[in-house]
């Protein structure tokens, strides 16, 4: 038989603690009451902080375990280590007051009236998180109506973080801010400092109104800065329009040798049809937009899931990964060109599909996001539409379609945005109908695309824009119709054009190179570059029973992986419509 155990001879006793460490969190908040209750009641204090014609008992090693200040000035051989009585000069006797209990009790108000005073006592005192708490109470009060005073007072006052939002905020609120008073008081090197920041929240033309608007308001000791303030200005990303029959006849700018040199060298450079400068432009016109100005996709009309031509507009906010709707088209267009020319949507031409009778229009739509508003332009010299359309530098270039007689035709016609007119071109070696179109190094390339007969037409036609003269080559590689082509780094990607290839030309090596697939055979679709990488929306895919689907995809490729990623869908299933990328200028971080 087994003996039974008892199962507490099992139990070995705990160990004893040989160290308990014990912390009493309410020990400070006690010590500094009962310290205050001393202060108050007098007892072991031993100087007095004399202030206007009040004196305040304190204890020295309180004051000097409190402040590096009081630390130099008790424990070392400074007078005041052995005087009773320390008269604090420039202290206003209620700011000490409450300093002195702030020391005691950890605790003040701040409020806006005395919030200043308090700030320069508790700096020369040397209270830094009292100074901090300072100034997060003032940075707290800003708005686009004080910020420019905040920045002054924060040179005054010496303190860099609310310099650092008052200066934020003044960026960010560029519109209201460049209207005020307080800028007009601004001095140069101030204004220089804030004109040239890459944050600042303002389209190109409104820093020129407003180095003007300084300028006048004391134009005799300020009109000499003309010079200095015009190179602030970012002259690439101001519409022509604007710069040449506005800046260029003002007459601050036109008594200004240096402003005058540098507009006509802009003036040469765009008729040169170059997008090279010379040394003496080099280092404004590479300047980059501002970092406020962001890149967004905007996507407009089109067939919407394949029942009507749509008049919708949409603009993607890459902050939320939404779209957002903007102002709709005026009129349902059918097969219209879409392009974007200095931070402008243009809508051209197309076969209207609001009335009994279609008729084919050579009319011109615009769309600014800073408007968001529609109106129309320029119309083109001939009515056309499913033409090709594409920008270069300040100009629009219109190629092909179908025309009045609903045949297919070879025009070329090209607006200029300095002089807001049309005129034509000389005209394609050999017209098709839905080529992929691409422009770069003052060169357009038409790839592919369809005749008369609607046989593919594998050629490659060229058309050097400064020369007016246009080159064709035969090439095998070439077979697509209704493809996009996007520009990156000197290359076009040709993306599907019912296939699901997609091939990059090299335009200096004169060869094509083979890039990832596309998951269908697409068609119809549109493409653009947003931060160096191609987005893709929408089109037709034939799937894998030889069916004709219309598509809401949304994909980005990455040269410099070779790889496609999905971005979810578009809000409907869309094709032949127009993809941009457009410039708007934000405040909100990541967003447009």
């Amino acid at each position: 038989m087994h003996e039974k155990t008892d199962s507490r001879m099992d139990l070995k006793p705990k160990p004893l603690l040989d160290v308990f460490h014990y912390k009493d969190p309410e020990q400070p908040s006690q010590l500094l009451t009962q310290l205050n209750l001393l202060r108050q009641q007098q007892v072991f204090t031993d100087v007095l902080l004399c202030s206007d014609n009040i004196e305040i008992p304190c204890h020295r090693n309180v004051l000097a375990s409190s402040s590096p200040y009081f630390t130099a000035m008790f424990c070392h051989n400074f007078r005041e280590s052995q005087q009773q009585k320390v008269r604090l000069k420039g202290i206003p006797s209620g700011i000490l007051r409450s300093i002195v209990d702030y020391v005691y009790t950890g605790s003040i108000v701040i409020i806006m009236d005395t919030v200043v005073p308090l700030m320069q006592a508790v700096s020369m005192l040397q209270y830094a998180r009292l100074f901090e708490a300072c100034s997060h109470f003032l940075q707290e009060q800003l708005s686009p109506e004080n910020c420019l005073s905040m920045i002054r007072l924060s040179d005054i006052l010496q303190c860099g973080s609310l310099r650092e939002k008052a200066r934020e905020m003044a960026v960010q609120n560029f519109s209201d801010v460049s209207t005020s008073e307080d800028l007009c008081e601004m001095s140069l090197p101030e204004l220089l400092r804030y004109l040239e920041d890459d944050g600042l929240c303002a389209e190109e033309e409104q820093v020129f109104e407003t180095l003007l608007a300084w300028i006048h308001h004391d134009p005799f000791s300020r009109r000499g800065a003309i010079s200095d303030l015009f190179q602030k200005v970012r002259l690439r990303f101001i519409h022509p329009t604007y710069l040449f029959q506005f800046i260029a006849s003002d007459p601050l700018v036109q008594s200004s040798n240096l402003c005058s040199e540098i507009i006509e060298s802009v003036r040469r450079l765009m008729f040169s049809v170059s997008a090279k400068c010379g040394s003496d432009l080099k280092p404004l016109w590479v300047t980059p937009r501002r970092y406020t100005c962001r890149e967004t996709l905007v996507l407009v009309g089109g067939r919407k899931n394949n029942e009507q031509t749509s008049r919708e507009a949409l603009l993607f906010d890459q902050g939320t990964h939404r779209w957002r709707c903007l102002a709709k088209l005026p009129l349902r267009l059918h097969k219209a060109a879409y392009v974007c020319l200095h931070s402008v949507l243009y809508v051209l031409g197309g076969l209207t599909m609001n009335t009994e009778l279609n008729a084919v229009s050579n009319a011109v739509y615009t769309l600014s996001l800073k408007t968001n508003q529609w109106r129309t332009a320029e119309a083109m010299v001939q009515p056309r539409f499913a033409h090709q359309s594409i920008t270069y530098l300040h100009y629009i270039f219109v190629l092909g379609g179908l025309g009045l007689d609903m045949q297919l035709c070879d025009t070329v016609e090209r607006y200029s945005s300095m002089f807001n007119q049309w005129e034509l071109m000389a005209p394609m070696p050999t017209a098709v109908l839905h080529p992929a179109i691409a422009a770069n190094d003052q060169r357009i390339y038409l790839f592919g695309g369809q005749d008369a007969m609607q046989n593919p037409v594998r050629m490659i036609q060229v058309y050097h824009i400064g020369r007016n003269l246009w080159s064709k080559m035969e090439n095998r590689t070439v077979k697509n119709v209704s493809a996009p082509a996007v520009v990156i780094d000197n290359k076009i990607y040709i993306v599907g054009g019912y296939t699901r290839r997609m091939i990059a030309y090299d335009t200096k090596s004169n060869k094509f190179l083979k890039c990832k697939n596309l998951k269908e055979r697409r068609m119809h679709h549109a493409a653009t570059v947003l931060d160096d990488k191609l987005y893709v929306t929408g089109g037709r895919f034939i799937n894998g029973h030889d069916v004709i689907e219309d598509s809401d995809c949304f994909e980005c490729y990455d040269p410099k992986t070779d790889a496609w990623t999905s971005k979810g869908t578009l809000p409907y299933k869309l094709f032949d419509h127009g993809s941009l990328s457009m410039v708007c200028v934000s405040n909100r971080p990541n967003s447009p």
